[in-house]
């Protein structure tokens, strides 16, 4: 019986500290990444996809403006994405953008 109590707390203690450095590795991870707008295609953004959505997968046209992704920190703005049909640059952005937004 001392066997098995021993080898119960040995694997609770080692299933918490597992869970613990998951944890930890995840926000490191999180930390290092940042909200990038514009730059998902439709269905496929993290969250925040403006008036009338919820979140995840939510956003309705390509590079929605205001739809965002998690990308590393610091490519936000170097991310390449076509231009748009009139021919100007489409660049992600840290903030929401009021370009590409869906048809009301």
């Amino acid at each position: 019986m001392t066997r098995m109590t021993t080898t119960l707390q040995l694997t609770a203690t080692l299933a918490t500290a597992l869970a613990m450095a998951a944890s930890a590795a995840q926000a490191q991870e999180e930390a290092e990444m940042e909200k990038c707008f514009g730059v998902s295609l439709a269905g496929e953004n993290d969250c925040a996809a403006g008036p009338g959505t919820t979140c995840a997968g939510t956003s309705v046209v390509d590079y929605q403006g205001n739809a965002w992704t998690l990308v590393p920190a610091g490519t936000c703005a170097t991310i390449e994405l076509p231009a748009q049909a009139d021919g100007t640059a489409r660049m992600g952005s840290l903030e929401a953008l009021d370009r590409d937004l869906p048809s009301a």
